[in-house]
């Protein structure tokens, strides 16, 4: 139990919140309106006040340039003062934090806003984790007034003072800084900032050992979470509650904030990908339009060549002839490419159809049973018949989850297709993947009373794309799982083999499948097949989706099954020597 408890500690520390300042926005108005004063005094500087003007714009580049500028002609403490600030926010906007830190330190006493370049110095000292000088920053803030720091919330620097003493592990300093920021943002209601403090609360008494204290602020945290938008917050907040679950040995409740963590880094993925799609889009376009004009100008420079052609009558007629065979064979070609993308579009859709209708019998056929198997819960739930009312649940988690299963297999079949989804092989070591994705599904396994194997070789290291292998493994082993029977030994090994390829054996003891069935499983085709086993919700899509992403991957896929006996799900995938 400690050493559970001391890497759940580790991890929160890793998931503490850096709450950096948080300015009033009417309030940092004022902070502007000082620097126009300040431009309009010295209007006869013209770099400074391009500098001023890019930085109220938050255009970083131009304001490094334009306070260079002036930094190298003046000798005015005061104008040097507000460029080496400019510079310094600057570069700790584009990440450049030992840049910032110096331009910082560059700025005199005498300057006007001496506290807000206290507290940036002492935010950069608190990310590079040097949480004593953070604190010497910090201190001399905490002891001004509300008035000298007008536009930083005095919540956020005690939090981050507490947050540099439960670093230091200096537990009554940080209990009793944290208390006060959370306090503070009680009273302003400022719920954003409220979360990272119950869960930097929480991570204090949990480092402690007193659960009884930290698990009321991790469910506060959670519940607050509920009410923001930030799916960061929302993902931290269910990755806490998980953990906290699974350390009080309630798996069932800690799967079900698992799932919700997944969810959050889904959606969070999921948006990351529009972006970056939304980025494709707009290069794609900008090089079709280049395009475009390269095709004009080409087309002027032929009209130029056929009019100078005129000058020579047997010149003329080879370009024509030339021109006539070009067009000829282009027509040709054009006729290919528009009969082979008539043959993909019949075939796509085709599939498209077939799957739709898949896909809605199955999800109609799961809708109607939790109908039904509801009705059977109300009925039993009057009868307070807890016997059948605990079978009816289980029943309904399992067709909750198959339907899961399948609209997620869904999604990324879809993606695959369109050929939308983010793909990058990479070196990746197999061991860390198996063993991250078995995770979500031990309390299945221990639910169905199964027994689990992993040994895979902690030296095989795979050419692969991440992201997909994961998909592919999870399928094969939710499959293993669904198609054994209680008391059932499930294993994943790695065979030893001289050749390119390293073999992953996802291994079970479940019902097995016949020569025939195993056949229809490794065709290579493009069109879905419809499982027979009715009992079990599926469409074939998981093993098509596995198929799909193990040939992109450059790789093999085989089957060893028997009925009644077990079935070997092997897959070869490339292998990397030497690795490191």
């Amino acid at each position: 139990m400690l050493n559970i408890k001391l890497l759940f500690f580790f991890s929160l520390l890793f998931n503490s919140f850096f709450i950096f300042s948080q300015e009033n926005i009417q309030k940092n108005n004022l902070f502007k309106n000082e620097i126009k004063k300040t431009v309009n005094k010295f209007e006869k500087e013209a770099n400074f006040n391009k500098a001023a003007s890019f930085f109220i714009e938050k255009n970083w580049d131009s304001t490094l340039v334009y306070s260079m500028k002036q930094i190298a002609l003046t000798k005015n403490i005061k104008l040097l003062d507000y460029c080496h600030y400019f510079r310094g926010i600057s570069f700790r906007e584009k990440n450049l934090i030992n840049e910032s830190k110096n331009e910082f330190e560059k700025i005199s006493n005498f300057f006007q806003f001496n506290y807000k370049v206290k507290n940036n110095l002492g935010e950069i000292a608190l990310e590079q984790n040097k949480f004593k000088q953070a604190l010497k920053y910090f201190y001399q803030i905490e002891i001004l007034s509300n008035r000298e720091i007008y536009d930083l919330k005095r919540s956020t620097i005690l939090h981050n003072i507490g947050l540099c003493h439960l670093h230091l592990q200096d537990f009554n300093q940080s209990e009793k800084y944290l208390f006060k920021s959370s306090k503070l943002q009680e009273t302003q209601k400022d719920t954003v900032l409220l979360i990272g403090s119950y869960m930097d609360l929480a991570n204090l008494y949990y480092t402690q050992f007193k659960d009884s204290e930290a698990i009321p602020y991790f469910e506060k945290a959670y519940n607050l979470s509920k009410k923001v938008k930030s799916f960061d917050l929302k993902r931290a907040a269910a990755k806490n509650m998980a953990a906290v679950e699974e350390n009080r040995k309630n798996f069932k409740l800690a799967l079900e904030y698992r799932k919700e963590y997944e969810t959050w880094k889904d959606s969070l993925n999921d948006q990351n990908k529009v972006w970056a799609i939304a980025d494709l889009e707009k290069k794609f376009a900008v090089k079709q339009k280049q395009k475009e004009v390269d095709v004009l100008a080409a087309e002027n420079k032929v009209k130029i060549a056929e009019r100078n052609g005129f000058i020579l009558a047997s010149v003329l007629l080879l370009i024509l002839f030339g021109t006539g065979v070009y067009f000829y064979r282009q027509k040709i070609k054009n006729n290919k490419i528009i009969l082979a993308q008539k043959n993909e579009l019949d075939e796509l859709n085709a599939t498209k159809d077939k799957l739709f209708s898949i896909v809605s019998h199955d999800l109609r056929s799961s809708v109607n049973a939790l109908k039904t198997s509801n009705g059977k819960l109300i009925e039993n739930l009057k009868s307070k018949n807890f016997n059948e009312l605990d079978v009816l649940l289980h029943n309904n988690s399992d067709i909750a989850n198959g339907a899961y299963n399948l609209l997620d297999n869904l999604l990324n079949w879809a993606l695959l297709q369109t050929k939308q989804a983010y793909f990058y092989q990479e070196s990746l070591h197999l061991a860390s993947i198996v063993q991250h994705v078995e995770y979500n599904y031990k309390p299945l396994m221990l639910n169905k009373s199964i027994n689990y194997k992993n040994n895979v070789a902690a030296s095989d290291y795979v050419f692969a794309d991440m992201d997909s292998l994961k998909i592919i493994i999870r399928n094969l082993l939710d499959n293993a799982i669904k198609f054994s029977q209680e008391n059932g030994t499930i294993s994943i090994y790695t065979r030893p083999s001289a050749d390119d390829f390293c073999y992953l054996v996802i291994e079970d003891t479940g019902s097995g499948m016949n020569a025939a069935t195993k056949k229809e499983l490794l065709k290579d085709t493009v069109l879905l097949s419809k499982k027979k086993n009715d009992e079990n919700i599926g469409t074939g899509l998981g093993m098509q989706l596995c198929k799909s992403m193990i040939h992109k991957n450059g790789g093999r896929l085989d089957i060893e099954s028997e009925e009644n006996v077990g079935t070997k799900i092997i897959i070869a995938l490339q292998k990397i020597k030497n690795h490191g």
